[in-house]
């Protein structure tokens, strides 16, 4: 099994993956172990002095103010992590959470927070155990940082609350501690708020979104490639030299695919010439290099982001390398707010496209020339027809969920914190958008699949082909009516673990 060594430095993009969605292990690094150790020195010498040090010996928040004596600090820490284990709602994904407790501990072997090894190798363990805090939807504002999801992971360390074993069921963290052979923690003082206090839970979401978002875009490209091909559209409009004449690099991308998808088609060839009046494409597909092109730059500018804060040390106080223990607001969590909502802009614009695009698959005075709804006998079969439907029904909940979360702020914590990123609330909406980005992408490229076929005896081009017959393996072919659902449930499947980018990238070599 793959393991991934946990430092002082930033984690990859491949290593928040490998961790969070295939279950790999993880190493703490002798460097993280050093620097860890030499930053709770710096804690315990100021929990020893008569002078307050917020975080290590006085209350949190609003509650700042109170010098917390010595014997009560280890309550103090206990009951910030009970307390803020306030969730509610259904449980969030095992891959988020696993993503979560991934970047926390990345930020703990900074040496920045002041936790002592001991509780830096319990976080790790139970990743590597297969253990899952149960972490519900609602409850964090995004500031300080996701507080309750994370106070939901501290809780397992301590041995209380719910989690899920390695086998997925529910359990006792008491038990699933025991039985993995770890024991569970006494918090002291600095570390209950080091455990709560960061972004990680809208930064894995983030970073997994990204992963998830540079596939589908390629999809997109795939879809649209072969609904121009189906529609006897032109490609002239792809031409690199008329696409550097708008010099953006997303859009040159995307046009790139476009022409190589499109490659060698007999059915783009049954149509060139001066006797095609094709010179004008309808929007939907004449652009899609534009939009395609706007969202993969939009997933650059957020991938930049994520890299930064994969790069950052989040938590308040932190400890210094000349120790002082500071206090900051890097827990805010605007920059990655920003752009989770911000990249479901362009996942409802594409969606909405692609949306078109199959829509005039359908449609008898649009389709050139292919039966009304691809039906095998249009009147008594309907083809399609509500597959589009379905198509449109994703689409106006994608429209409703690129509504920025971020412009809206409740303030909590009796005016302490009065300005919060609600960035958490972001990441949940774009993954339910990813996925209906999903959705939309496999029921163009479904239909697209058809109407090529439909084409016959022309043949579409050698990529196109090879993507149809991958679809074909979970979805027939044209013919009488259907149960139309587990078509493109296996179509989705074949798009999310992508199967069809494969088979395209199998004739032309990686796409963009």
């Amino acid at each position: 099994m793959t393991n991934i060594p946990v430092g002082t430095g930033p984690l990859a993009f491949g290593d928040v993956v490998a961790v969070a969605r295939h279950g790999a292990e993880v190493t703490l690094t002798d460097e993280a172990l050093k620097a860890i150790a030499e930053a709770r020195a710096h804690v315990d010498d100021l929990a020893s002095r008569p002078t307050p040090a917020y975080g290590i010996s006085t209350g949190f928040g609003a509650l700042a103010t109170r010098h917390i004596h010595e014997e009560l600090r280890a309550r103090l820490q206990e009951n910030i992590v009970r307390s803020h284990a306030a969730g509610s709602g259904p449980e969030v994904e095992r891959e988020v959470v696993r993503a979560m407790m991934l970047l926390r501990l990345s930020t703990l072997a900074t040496g920045r927070t002041g936790v002592r090894p001991v509780t830096a190798e319990t976080l790790a363990a139970l990743l590597n155990a297969g253990i899952t805090p149960v972490v519900h939807e609602y409850g964090s504002l995004g500031c300080s940082g996701d507080l309750a999801p994370l106070s939901h992971v501290a809780l397992a360390l301590i041995g209380e609350g719910d989690v899920r074993d390695a086998d997925g069921d529910k359990t006792s963290a008491a038990q699933a501690l025991a039985e993995a052979g770890i024991q569970p923690l006494t918090l002291v003082a600095k570390e209950g708020l080091a455990l709560l206090n960061g972004t990680d839970g809208m930064l894995g979401m983030l970073v997994l979104a990204i992963e998830d978002l540079r596939a589908l875009l390629r999809a997109a490209d795939i879809g649209a490639a072969m609904s121009v091909e189906a529609q006897l559209g032109t490609d002239r409009v792809f031409a690199q030299d008329l696409q550097e004449l708008r010099p953006h690099p997303g859009q040159a991308d995307s046009a790139a695919n476009l022409r190589r998808l499109l490659e060698d088609s007999a059915i783009m060839e049954s149509h060139r010439g001066p006797h095609c009046n094709r010179v004008q494409d309808a929007y939907s597909l004449r652009c899609s290099p534009q939009v395609h092109g706007a969202a993969r730059d939009t997933l650059a500018h957020a991938a930049l982001v994520a890299e930064r804060e994969l790069a950052s040390a989040v938590d308040n106080p932190v400890v210094l390398p000349d120790g002082r223990v500071e206090s900051n607001g890097n827990f805010h969590g605007a920059p990655i707010a920003y752009v989770l909502d911000f990249l479901a802009i362009p996942v409802a614009d594409v969606a909405s496209m692609a949306e078109r695009r199959t829509d005039r698959m359908l449609d008898v005075a649009r389709s050139h020339g292919l039966p009304a709804f691809l039906a095998d006998d249009p009147g008594v079969d309907s083809g399609y027809m509500i597959a589009q439907y379905t198509q449109a029904a994703v689409v106006n909940e994608l429209k409703r969920l690129a509504v920025p979360a971020s412009v809206d702020s409740i303030p909590s914590s009796a005016m302490q914190e009065d300005h919060v990123s609600m960035g958490w609330g972001g990441a949940r909406k774009l993954r339910r958008a990813v996925d209906g980005l999903t959705r939309v992408v496999a029921i163009e490229i479904m239909t697209a699949a058809r109407a090529l076929d439909l084409r016959a005896p022309l043949r579409p081009g050698p990529a196109t082909a090879a993507v149809v017959a991958a679809l074909r393996t979970g979805v027939p072919g044209p013919g009488p009516d259907r149960h139309v659902a587990p078509e493109i449930a296996a179509a989705v499947d074949l798009v999310r673990d992508g199967s069809l980018v494969t088979a395209a990238e199998s004739v032309v070599g990686s796409l963009a």
